[in-house]
């Protein structure tokens, strides 16, 4: 059953929060009588009554149009929408003065929303619906992957670390020999390069999509307007996040996770991969990039992500092989399975088993709050 127009919205203005953006009851009060005049049914309209009450800035406008797109194109959307073409939004509900106290009573819908965002973050991806999945999609612009780093070789000025014997001695030259400031060098730090190898074989149809989009996000650069510190966007890892599907076959989807818009990347990362929910021969796969890609260099010193159900249809004691190379060039290897954080699970997969003594981290990966572990653990490896 599709929820209720008020629901509809006020679940718009939470997930606008949850991507960082500053939007205060006052700001959601104004947006829904926005609405009400210009009517659900109306879609530039309501794009327009958003973006003039619920956005502080230009620096929001980004991240208000990725939600927007990701909430309102959602079936249940559709659905209210139609509802709503014929009659007017209540407005029963509303009074002048929302909430002087600023504060809300746990029957809130606001609050209500909250909850069930919350909720929707721990559920398992494969159990959810359409609807369900729509709102999920809003969710991933909370997500600001960080980079890896490491010790580069060159020094760099400081204001305090070790002495820099070769720019101090060339100030005292300078000033004929007379003693002057002491300067100070530490060791710099340059971005590691992240690759992520994602199984798109039939086993893991129903989590393909949110990997691919959680992709997207370590891909693209970072949003304006974004609560990251150090977005890939702005930091040297910008361009050093490579993606690879694996199945029957490995591709590269780099190109395609580059644009902007994660629909638009999804669709052409579509086109691209050829054996989209088919068989897995992760051993095979994982001899190919290593030949082609990984030996020469994309991971060496790399953190490598492996998203698989590790169900091997070929031949795991090459899978083992592969991942013992593996493992000898990257600096970390974490494999992340979508049936991990399940309850009785046990790693009885023969492609598991085979693949796990070469693992430096095994983490959970079929909901929002997984993702959101294995982010920090990226950034922290």
């Amino acid at each position: 059953m599709a929820p209720g127009a008020d629901e509809l919205l006020l679940g718009f203005t939470r997930a606008l929060r949850a991507a960082g953006l500053s939007v205060t009851p006052d700001r959601a009060h104004g947006f829904l009588r926005a609405v009400a005049l210009v009517g659900l049914h109306d879609r530039a309209a309501v794009y327009a009554a958003g973006r003039a009450t619920l956005c502080s800035g230009r620096g929001d406008l980004d991240v208000y149009a990725q939600v927007f797109d990701s909430w309102f194109l959602a079936p249940q959307a559709e659905a209210v929408a139609r509802e709503e073409a014929e009659r007017t939004l209540p407005l029963a509900s509303l009074s002048d003065d929302p909430d002087p106290a600023g504060q809300h009573s746990r029957d809130d819908p606001v609050h209500a929303l909250a909850s069930s965002t919350e909720v929707l973050r721990h559920r398992d991806i494969a159990e959810m619906g359409p609807a369900e999945r729509a709102r999920l999609a809003a969710l991933f612009a909370t997500l600001h992957p960080r980079p890896p780093h490491r010790t580069a070789n060159r020094a760099t000025p400081w204001h305090r670390g070790e002495v820099d014997a070769h720019r101090t001695l060339r100030r005292t030259l300078a000033r004929m020999g007379e003693p002057g400031e002491i300067t100070w060098q530490r060791r710099g730090r340059r971005a590691r390069r992240v690759v992520l190898l994602v199984d798109v074989s039939g086993s893991m149809s129903a989590y393909a999509d949110a990997l691919l989009r959680l992709a997207h996000r370590f891909v693209t650069p970072g949003t304006r307007g974004s609560t990251s510190k150090r977005p890939y966007g702005r930091c040297p890892a910008r361009g050093r996040v490579e993606v690879f599907t694996l199945g029957t076959r490995l591709t590269h989807v780099t190109s395609a996770m580059r644009q902007r818009d994660a629909s638009r990347a999804l669709v052409a990362a579509g086109q691209t991969v050829p054996d989209w929910s088919g068989g897995t021969r992760l051993g095979e796969t994982l001899k190919t990039f290593l030949d082609r890609w990984g030996q020469r260099g994309m991971a060496r010193g790399s953190v490598v992500v492996l998203f698989s159900d590790g169900w091997e249809r070929g031949d795991a004691d090459l899978l083992a092989e592969q991942m013992r190379r593996l493992h000898r060039l990257a600096h970390r290897v974490v494999w992340v399975n979508p049936h991990r954080g399940k309850p009785g699970y046990q790693p009885v997969q023969q492609g598991v088993v085979a693949a796990l003594p070469h693992v430096d981290d095994f983490l959970a990966g079929h909901s929002m709050g997984t993702f959101a572990e294995l982010v920090e653990v990226v950034a922290d490896a």
